[in-house]
């Protein structure tokens, strides 16, 4: 191969511009011409290339977001438009496309694979909801973003004695609500794949408060319940000062983590040699402490499950 393209695509994650920087830098060493996909599958269909050169993708390691944009573009999921954009690539000279993004970005991974075109993608999305991939880029941050919050909002909770409930990002899945969770010391956990019981979390407030707790903090995946609607939930059963923090999109944002600048670099250069290798339809991520080649087709269809045994310790270490 002698020209490939890699593109974003979803919503962004910290540590995409990492995988781009790598993707870039890696091919220009092997003699391969990198072309830039700006916003997502939409700059496919609208001819939105650029080649990248390694000056180009200079100071990316620490940048958020992704600097060729991104979109959900709700048309790639018709074949027709699929087809158009095979036609789009092969008219620039590429022969192959690297996809940079989490579970909606790889369906189309798998679509373009089944119609014969090379592409591999790189797991990228702070929900962390791929299947066969421990971590994916960004996943770390938006975490680590949501601890730091949660840390200045308890100082808040224990001057005041407040209870206090954070919302995460987690309209699905509760990987980000159960570390964040765990991590920040939170004394209930709520999650979309567990139906909590209300009573419980009346009676468990009640207890802390018995036991002369100086504050209550909750954690919400947003998919669970709406931190506003629980509030009120709390309010109508306990005499109680509640308080509400939506932390919304500051998780999508910020400098990546180590650990997602680390993983975004080899993500890129395995979806890089997987290309030029020949292989076509696989996610790139990482399982165990080992760089992983997953079929897009089970990536983006089996449910990865939560670690019930780190939620289940989130109510034994509150007491």
């Amino acid at each position: 191969m002698k020209r490939i393209a890699v593109v974003t695509s979803g919503g962004d994650a910290p540590g995409m511009n990492a995988a781009i920087r790598s993707v870039v830098r890696i091919g220009y060493t092997k003699g391969i011409e990198i072309i830039g996909v700006y916003s997502g599958f939409k700059g496919i269909i609208e001819d939105q290339f650029a080649s990248l050169l390694p000056r180009d993708v200079s100071g990316l390691l620490e940048k958020g977001g992704t600097i060729l944009q991104t979109s959900r573009t709700e048309e790639f999921k018709e074949e027709d438009v699929q087809y158009k954009t095979i036609e789009k690539m092969k008219k620039q000279g590429i022969e192959g496309l690297i996809i940079i993004g989490g579970n909606g970005s790889q369906s189309g991974n798998l679509a373009l694979a089944k119609k014969g075109f090379p592409v591999i993608g790189v797991a990228s999305t702070i929900d962390n909801d791929l299947w066969g991939i421990d971590y994916t880029i960004g996943f770390d941050t938006a975490v680590n973003t949501a601890i730091q919050a949660i840390d200045k909002i308890r100082d808040t909770a224990t001057s005041h004695a407040r209870t206090f409930i954070i919302e995460v990002m987690g309209r699905d899945r509760g990987f980000i609500a159960i570390d964040a969770g765990i991590a920040s010391g939170a004394d209930i956990v709520l999650i979309p794949e567990i139906k909590f019981d209300i009573d419980k979390i009346i009676y468990n407030i009640k207890e802390g408060i018995e036991k002369k707790k100086k504050h209550h903090m909750i954690v919400c995946a947003e998919g669970a319940i709406r931190a506003n609607e629980l509030e009120k939930i709390i309010e109508s059963y306990l005499d109680i000062d509640v308080r509400v923090s939506v932390l919304g999109y500051i998780q999508r944002g910020g400098s990546p983590t180590r650990f997602d600048r680390i993983i975004a670099t080899l993500f890129g250069e395995r979806a890089l040699s997987e290309l030029i290798a020949g292989n076509s339809g696989k996610v790139v991520g990482i399982r165990g402490n080992n760089i992983v080649i997953v079929d897009v087709a089970d990536a983006v269809s089996k449910y990865k499950k939560i670690n019930y045994s780190l939620y289940n310790l989130v109510e034994e270490v509150s007491v």
